[in-house]
């Protein structure tokens, strides 16, 4: 999920972007077919991950159309005009190719590649709705990231399904959306403490 601490719901009333927009206690949020999700703040190694890998995206990225940010950066995975849409996630990664699905909030539309980094109370239900989220908004490239197995699920999107790969140690792993681009696990876990 986009955060280390489990994100909790935060009522049983369905919301929309509109919604979502209104909230001004400072908490960051997701929103899920309507559900709110409260997010917890990431923990050390959590943002060590995020960073490093934020640094080699970055660096290859440098003078290529693609982009990526890291979280807090709102995705609209089905955006509507009327902001009526129900599902507001926060990946704690992504890469986005296409500069049109960008505005000053963030990326409406599925981004080119997502990633998550679990934490300890990621549960597998929490992880099987994203990944289904994902999956139908055809984000091209869905990555899990496992601090405490040091592994990464890879899932590469196919003609409506998601193909999926595990890399550990230290692997090169590649990235679908940018051939030339090979993510260095052995510099990836070398944040870790």
């Amino acid at each position: 999920m986009s955060d280390a601490s489990r994100i909790d719901e935060i009522e049983e009333s369905t919301y929309t972007y509109a919604d979502y927009l209104e909230w001004n206690d400072g908490k960051r949020y997701e929103i899920i077919d309507g559900i709110a999700y409260m997010m917890a703040a990431p923990a050390p190694n959590h943002q060590r991950i995020s960073m490093e890998l934020s640094r080699q995206f970055s660096n290859f990225l440098l003078g290529k159309p693609c982009r990526v940010f890291a979280a807090p950066l709102d995705v609209r995975l089905f955006p509507q005009k009327d902001l009526t849409d129900d599902t507001v996630v926060q990946p704690d990664l992504l890469v986005v190719c296409d500069k049109t699905k960008l505005d000053k909030r963030g990326c409406n539309g599925a981004p080119d590649l997502v990633i998550e980094i679990l934490s300890p109370s990621n549960d597998a239900e929490e992880m099987l709705r994203k990944f289904q989220k994902y999956l139908q908004a055809g984000v091209r490239e869905y990555w899990v990231v496992d601090l405490d197995n040091h592994l990464i699920q890879v899932h590469i999107f196919d003609k409506g399904h998601y193909i999926s790969s595990v890399y550990d140690g230290n692997a090169l792993v590649p990235v679908s959306i940018l051939l030339e681009l090979r993510i260095d696990l052995n510099a990836l876990w070398g944040v870790l403490e």
